[in-house]
C-alpha cells in the first residue's frame, strides 16, 4: 500500500512557476514509477510526466516539453514537478500516482494509487 499526498498548488501569473511536491509513504521501496496526471473541468485526465524508480528516467507530455522538470529526492520520498512559463491551458487538478508493477508505460490505469489532487490555476 503506498499513500500519496500532493501539495504546492494555487494560483499564477501567465508565465508564473509553481513547485508541486508529491510525498509518498507506505510501500515506497516497491514503487516503481510516479507520474503526474492533471485534469481540467470537462476534459479527459491527461499524463504530464513521469520518472522511473529504476534509472530516473523521466517522460514529459509533448505540451510541457521544456517548461516542467521532474524530480526526486529519495530521502524524503518526494517527487516534484517543477512548473515554468506557465499557461493558462495548464490550469487543473494535479495527481501523483504511483506505479508498481511498469516503468512510466501503460495508460492511466496502469498506475495503482493515486494522491488526492492539488489545484493549479493560471490566470492573471
Amino acid at each position: 500500500q503506498v499513500q500519496l499526498v500532493e501539495s504546492g498548488g494555487g494560483l499564477v501569473q501567465p508565465g508564473g512557476s509553481l513547485r508541486l511536491s508529491c510525498a509518498a509513504s507506505g510501500s515506497t521501496l516497491d514503487v516503481h514509477a510516479i507520474g503526474w496526471f492533471r485534469q481540467a473541468p470537462g476534459k479527459e485526465r491527461e499524463g504530464v510526466s513521469c520518472i522511473s524508480s529504476s534509472d530516473g528516467s523521466t517522460y514529459y507530455a509533448d505540451g510541457v516539453k521544456g517548461r516542467f522538470t521532474i524530480s526526486r529526492d529519495n530521502a524524503k520520498n518526494t517527487v516534484y514537478l517543477s512548473m515554468n512559463s506557465l499557461k493558462p491551458e495548464d490550469t487543473a487538478v494535479y495527481y501523483c500516482a504511483a506505479q508498481m508493477y511498469y516503468y512510466c508505460s501503460g495508460p492511466d490505469y496502469e498506475f495503482d494509487y493515486w494522491g488526492q489532487g492539488t489545484q493549479v490555476t493560471v490566470s492573471s
